[in-house]
Parts: C-alpha cells; sequence; structure tokens
C-alpha cells in the first residue's frame, strides 16, 4: 500500500529555511509525478508544488514561487522542499502526495510554524 512519511517541519522565525522530505514506499516511485500540500488552520488544502516523474519539469503556486524548491531522488524513493524566505502566511501541515494536484493519497503531514 502507497505510504508517506514526511519529515523536516520545525518553528522557524520568518525570513528563514526549512527542507522538507517525504519518503515514499509501496508504489513505483519513479513512476510518478509528486506534489507538496498545504493546510493553513482553517483553511482549505493548497496545492504548493508539483514535480514530474523524472523531475524534468516543475511547477509552483504564485505564493511560493521563487521562494521554494521542489526535488526529488529517484534512487532513494524521496521528495524534497527546500522552503526559504519564509513568512507566517507560510505557516501549516504540510502534506507531500502522489500525482499532481490535491485529490490523491498524501501522508499525515508535518507541520511548519513560522514566527518570531
Amino acid at each position: 500500500q502507497v505510504q508517506l512519511v514526511e519529515s523536516g517541519g520545525a518553528l522557524a522565525q520568518p525570513g528563514g529555511s526549512l527542507r522538507l522530505s517525504c519518503a515514499a514506499s509501496g508504489f513505483t516511485f519513479s513512476a510518478y509525478s509528486m506534489s507538496w500540500l498545504r493546510q493553513a488552520p482553517g483553511k482549505g488544502l493548497e496545492w504548493v508544488s508539483g514535480i514530474y516523474s523524472d523531475g524534468s519539469v516543475t511547477g509552483y503556486s504564485d505564493s511560493v514561487k521563487g521562494r521554494f524548491t521542489i526535488s526529488r531522488d529517484n534512487t532513494k524513493n524521496t521528495l524534497y522542499l527546500q522552503m526559504n524566505s519564509l513568512n507566517v502566511e507560510d505557516t501549516a501541515l504540510y502534506y507531500c502526495a502522489s500525482g499532481w494536484g490535491v485529490g490523491n493519497d498524501r501522508g499525515q503531514g508535518t507541520q511548519v510554524t513560522v514566527s518570531s
């Protein structure tokens, strides 16, 4: 069965950086596009970024473009999200998900809190 386990969430200061990781198992990771999603307190699930199965194409929401970078290592079945220039609006539970978009399998999430 599909298993996605996120890690790397933490408390960060505005302007700081974090790197999230997602360990995937139970499916052929290298054959799937992957996404990062997030859900802020009191808000709906938001697509943050996506990457093609071979890493050749990436996409970002307007709210994170230029600050976040998605990547993957298909030899390690791992997805990453490098987050720079964090601001308080980035506070959310971050999920990795199979596929491109919000309507797919996702993990339990890792909490990112940006606060001074």
